[in-house]
This record gives structure tokens, sequence and C-alpha cells, in this order.
């Protein structure tokens, strides 16, 4: 308290004597009480006022300091009715703290707008980061092989298969030039062409591939140019990205179907040349007796069924292939439509002193089965290794129950087969060149007889057979009560 009114009681003192220095010059004729006196009024008003003046000082340092410590604490809401009614409208202070308000209410509605903003960043950051997760995700998962450079020639993306296929494992693939990878100049100059455009581009190629496991496949290469990267203004040079597609199974399927269609071409041709020939025989009169007219025509029907008989098998083989064929399942009994299929093929059989045993088991093995179908594929079995059995020969039919499964075999003491050769005999039109002068055929009685049993029957044909020696084809088909489980 003391050292608030030790400036008051000197100012005041300074006052009284300022004020006894222009009374005494004022009026010289005062006595010295009357000029004490006067000192001490005025003294007392002085220190008075002071006080006043103090006080009123502090009220107002008060109000001020509970207005800023109001705007410092109180919600940004709540300024806005706030009007400082301790302050003079005139008040110097009233005016400041009104701008300090505006300016804190400002900073609030910046601040929240801030955090809004901030908000919704976050929640694009974390879409963002999701969506990036799952990318990647897709990418490393992803079978196809993909690759991405830069303007730089550096590689700044690749998925497993990627680093696998090039020799990036074990390493930052963002640390291989574009020319360091291993055996793709193909695949590198699709990449360079591709980023040379200053427009965005898309380039498709067929790239030959031999990996480390020494198969040979195809890609598809799709280069495109990446939206994300923006040339220099100086420079043409762009970041390009590759997708790598496999196409061996489609190329093999194109393999197998152009080989398909010129074996189908040639199967057709040999008959064709032989009727057109005959045909321009007579028609050019060079039958001169009813003999030999007899002969053409014979030649000409032989041919005729021929190619009859390989427009069927054609037949029947695409619409087994396709699922269209209408098939007929009853229960039969596997031994009587094996011995009906033997007593088709015994003449061919007897014409070349060939025995044809049957060997069927005493059990009855019942079947679910299309009688038709499985007979013909029964009488292709049979047929073929009356074919290709010698004359003296013999050809055996079996079956048995084995494993819960009706098994019949057809073995022959036949010329055999190598092992490459039982690998292919299933295939369309495959016929085992050192035995095509033993007997005609198509090479699709075999095939035709495995989509039979497989495709339509659910079960199983194979071959085994030793060179020399003979050969065994082996049905195995599930029995009536397996199949309704």
């Amino acid at each position: 308290m003391a050292d608030r009114f030790l400036p008051s009681l000197s100012l005041a003192a300074a006052v009284a004597l300022v004020g006894a220095w222009a009374a005494d010059a004022a009026y010289a004729e005062l006595t010295w009480p009357m000029r004490l006196s006067a000192m001490t009024i005025i003294v007392a008003l002085t220190a008075a006022g002071v006080a006043w003046g103090r006080r009123r000082a502090g009220q107002r340092e008060m109000a001020l300091r509970r207005r800023i410590e109001f705007l410092t604490a109180a919600p940004p809401d709540s300024l806005e009715s706030e009007s400082f009614p301790d302050f003079h409208p005139r008040d110097e202070w009233r005016t400041t703290l009104i701008q300090t308000r505006d300016c804190l209410k400002a900073l609030a509605a910046r601040n929240i707008y801030l955090e809004q903003a901030r908000g919704r960043a976050e929640i694009r950051a974390r879409r963002l980061e999701d969506e990036v997760r799952r990318v990647s995700d897709v990418l490393t998962n992803f079978s196809d092989p993909v690759l991405a450079v830069d303007a730089y020639d550096e590689v700044v993306l690749a998925n497993d298969s990627a680093r696998r296929m090039f020799g990036l494992e074990g390493e930052s693939a963002e640390k291989r030039m574009l020319a360091q990878l291993e055996h793709c100049e193909a695949l590198v100059e699709l990449l360079n062409e591709t980023r040379r455009h200053k427009s965005a581009v898309q380039r498709c190629t067929e790239m030959p591939w031999t990996g480390d496991d020494g198969v040979s496949r195809t890609y598809q290469v799709t280069c495109r140019t990446l939206a994300t990267a923006e040339p220099e203004e100086n420079d043409s040079a762009r970041g390009a990205v590759a997708v790598l597609q496999d196409i061996s199974p489609q190329k093999a399927i194109q393999k197998r179907n152009a080989e398909f269609v010129s074996s189908v071409s040639h199967e057709m041709k040999t008959p064709l040349t032989s009727i057109k020939a005959y045909v321009e025989l007579l028609a050019d009169g060079d039958a001169e007796d009813e003999a030999t007219r007899e002969e053409f025509l014979g030649v000409i029907t032989n041919q005729t069924t021929r190619l009859q008989r390989l427009i069927d098998n054609l037949l029947n083989l695409a619409r087994i292939e396709a699922g269209v064929v209408s098939v007929d399942k009853k229960p039969q009994s596997l031994n009587g439509l094996l011995e009906e299929a033997a007593e088709v093929v015994r003449p061919a059989a007897e014409r070349k002193q060939i025995k044809l045993q049957c060997e069927l088991s005493p059990l009855y093995l019942g079947v679910l089965v299309d009688r038709d179908m499985l007979h013909q594929s029964a009488i292709n079995l049979l047929s073929n290794a009356v074919k290709y059995t010698p004359e003296g020969g013999m050809v055996t039919l079996r079956s048995r129950l084995d494993d819960g499964q009706a098994v019949f075999e057809v073995s022959d003491t036949g010329v055999g087969l190598a092992p490459e050769d039982c690998e292919k005999v299933f295939e369309k039109f495959y016929r085992v060149k050192k035995d095509q002068s033993m007997a005609p055929g198509t090479g699709l009685g075999l095939p035709l007889a495995k989509h039979i049993v497989e495709d339509v029957h659910g079960g199983a044909l194979t071959v085994e057979s030793v060179l020399g020696q003979g050969s065994t084809f082996r049905a195995a088909l599930p029995l009536v009560g397996e199949m309704e489980k």
C-alpha cells in the first residue's frame, strides 16, 4: 500500500509547494498560519484527487483484466454477445477489446474451419491409404507380372511375379535400371518405345520367354504410358507400365486346333480323292465291262463309308466335348454289354485267325451307363486290338470288380506301343507311324472311347503296353450304388 501511495504524496507535496509559492507571490500580506493552512488544504485536495484517480485507474485495470481473462477463456460462441458494459463507449480500451474480440472470433472460426479441413484430410488420407493397401495386395497376389518404370529408366514397381520372372528377388526393385533386367530385350525395347511418345499410348506384342525351369512360354505384353508421369518441358521421356499375360495355354489350343483342322482335312481328302478319281473313270467310260464297273463302285462305296464314319466320329466327339450330347443312362449289366460288343468284333478277328477270348466276372457288375455309347466304346477298343494284332494272335476281354469299381480290360498280343506313343495314343488323329500300314483308320476311335468313358460316364481309361509284346486298355466305371452316393 505504501508503494502505491508514495507517488501520490510526492505529487501532493509538489503541488502544495507550487501552490504555496503561488500564494506567497499573490498574497504577500497573508500570515504564515494562513499560508500553512492553505498549503495543507492544497495538499489534502491534491492527495484526495490523486487517490481518487488511482482508485479509478485500479478499477479500470481490474475491469480490463477481467475482460481480457474472459476473452482468453470464453468459448467462441459466447464472444458474440459480449458488449463490455464496464467501459464507456468512448473508452479507448473498449475499442481495443472489441478489436481483440473480433480478432479472436475470426481466429476461432478459422480454427474451426481448419479442424474440419483436417478431419476431412484425415478421412481422405485413410481412404487413400486403404486404397493403396488394396492395390498393393492385388498387385502382390496378381499372377501376371507387372512392371513399371519412370522417366529415368528406373524400375519403380514390380510385383512378386515380375520379381521372380526378371530376377529381382532378394533386393529392392527400385535399385535396378531398366537395361539391367535379365533376358528381356524385347520388353525393354517395347517400354522404351512406349515412353518416347508425348501422349498416352498403348502398345501390345507377344514375347517368347524361357524361364529358369527351361519351359518356354509365350506372353502377351501390354505397355501403357503412366498417367502420373509428367515429363519435363524439354524432355519427351515418360514412365510406362507393362503387364505380361501368359498366353501359352491359348497358343497351345490354337496349335492343336490348327493341327486338328489339318488332320481332318487330310483324312477327308484321301477318300474324297479316291471317290473323285473313280467317278471320273466311270464318267470317261474307262469301265468297259460290268465287273470293272462293280469294282469301281465298290471302291467308291468303301471310301464313302469311310468318310461317313469319319464325319460321325467327329460329330460325336464335338457333341461330347461341347456337353450337348444326348445321354440316356440306365442301369446295365456290364458283362452283357461286353458280350454283345465281342460278338460284333468276332468276325473280323476270325478273318485274321485271331482268338477272341472272354474272361468275364461271375459277379453281376451293374453300371449306370448309356448303353449305345458304352457299347461303341467297347467295340472301338476291341477293334483296335484286332487291327494291331498279327494273324494267329490273341485278344482277351476281361471284367472284374476292383475297389468299388467295375473294370473291363482289352488285352492283345499285338505290336505294342512305345512309352511316348502311350502318352499320345488318345489324341485325335494320332496314329503310330510304324503301324499305319497294318490297318486303315482315322485316329479317332481311341479318343472317342476315352471321351465316352471319362467325360460321359465319369470313369477312367488308361493303357499299359510293352513294345513288341502287346497292349492292355483298362476302363474303370463306377458301380450303380457308388454313383448314387
